[in-house]
């Protein structure tokens, strides 16, 4: 009999327990994401604010970068999960080169991203760039994939420089260090208001950017293969968060006017006049065939990757 009542308080005592634990552990990923503060790159911040990751079972660590280089390379060495507005010919040199990488996503299709100079510069159209110096962010980036289309689609003399982020770079353009910088809105846009700084070219100038997926979502081959239901389930929560982004719910542009420190109207704008819902859509690569043959054109991969590459390299998680 002693020996049935120990059982019971035994039974009883881990009933209490397990009653006391949560009913699962939150799955943990890290994710590495190139310059904060952009509407497309918030959606993580965003999401993880309004409570849609924790509700897919996810806990999210956010680290962000200053452009792809930085953005690939903790995915490359298996310190981070997933990577975020990795350009996407980066991604493609990334993987020919044999690195463990695969595209899971895409992150943007056009781009808001602009190029502009000092209003007391002469510089006024790309054509003015020529013998000039023009930024981009980092080595693999779309940025430079785009400076480099701007420089082969319109015969420029200009020379691309890295300069970072756009707060470091609008710093280069103020002190005469590089003559076009490059920005994403919102940053800049209350310079441009104020007259200290004008646009000289859109990103959709380039033949590269329109209607092409310039920056894609990253992972880790290794974490892919492992915790395939994990990421299925962040690729699921990205969805609905984008779905909330663009929705009615007036708090999304109140926690993104928190996050960037700007006002809401400016948030609002930004999202309304920058990045229509189609162009943070992660379903469908779009341009691939144009997108190869510019990677190969600008030197990011030495030949063309095959269909079977290709394959392999695209594994985005179906919609549910």
């Amino acid at each position: 009999m002693a020996h049935i009542r120990h059982l019971a308080l035994a039974l009883a005592g881990a009933a209490l327990l397990a009653s006391l634990a949560p009913a699962s552990a939150q799955d943990k990923l890290k994710l590495t994401i190139g310059q904060r503060g952009n509407w497309d790159t918030a959606i993580a911040h965003l999401g993880s604010k309004a409570g849609i990751f924790k509700k897919h079972n996810l806990e999210l660590e956010l680290l962000y970068t200053s452009g792809s280089g930085e953005t690939l390379q903790p995915i490359i060495a298996g310190s981070a999960d997933i990577g975020l507005a990795v350009g996407t010919q980066g991604a493609m040199s990334a993987y020919a080169k044999g690195a463990p990488v695969r595209i899971i996503g895409a992150e943007a299709t056009g781009a808001a991203d602009y190029w502009y100079a000092k209003t007391s510069s002469n510089i006024r159209t790309l054509k003015d760039t020529n013998g000039r110096t023009i930024a981009f962010s980092t080595q693999g980036s779309s940025t430079q994939a785009i400076v480099r289309a701007f420089i082969d689609e319109f015969k420029l003399t200009a020379k691309p420089v890295a300069t970072g982020n756009p707060a470091a770079t609008l710093t280069a353009v103020m002190t005469d260090q590089v003559d076009v910088g490059w920005a994403s809105p919102p940053f800049g846009l209350k310079e441009i208001d104020a007259n200290q700084i004008r646009i000289v070219a859109r990103a959709t100038e380039s033949t590269l950017v329109r209607d092409q997926t310039v920056r894609v979502i990253v992972a880790n081959v290794d974490g892919l293969t492992k915790r395939k239901n994990v990421i299925e389930r962040f690729m699921t929560a990205y969805r609905e968060t984008i779905d909330y982004m663009y929705g009615s719910n007036p708090q999304v542009i109140k926690d993104y006017a928190e996050f960037v420190g700007a006002p809401e109207a400016t948030a609002r704008r930004v999202r309304d006049e920058f990045f229509p819902k189609a162009l943070v859509d992660p379903d469908k690569i779009s341009g691939l065939d144009a997108l190869v043959k510019e990677a190969v054109n600008l030197k990011f991969i030495d030949k063309p990757l095959t269909e079977q590459q290709l394959a392999e390299l695209i594994q985005i998680p179906p919609r549910k």
